[in-house]
């Protein structure tokens, strides 16, 4: 009968240290969800940022072109182009 006791003690020992272990990784899945979401949010706001940053650089290489710099004349020309033709296409519609 004591073999059977011993047996059953080891048995709860066991099972508790595992529900334990059980906790401890919940807890750390819950801490990594968190943590997740987190650098989630961070890189969303890094992409926009970057986006802006990007939207800036095109402005500003745009605007240093209509000064009279030659590095991005070309780009600048296209690009008025494109808006040209985009108040055409505008026009074109308000008369219909």
């Amino acid at each position: 009968m004591s073999e059977l006791t011993e047996i059953v003690d080891n048995l709860e020992n066991r099972i508790s240290k595992l529900l334990h272990k059980y906790e401890v990784l919940k807890q750390m899945r819950d801490s990594l969800q968190e943590e997740l979401s987190a650098v989630k949010s961070d890189n969303d706001h890094l992409k926009k940022e970057l986006e802006n940053s990007f939207e800036r650089i095109q402005t500003l290489k745009a605007a240093n072109a209509m000064l009279g710099s030659n590095d991005y004349k070309k780009e600048t020309k296209l690009k008025i182009n494109s808006l040209i033709r985009e108040i055409d296409q505008c026009i074109v519609q308000l008369s219909d």
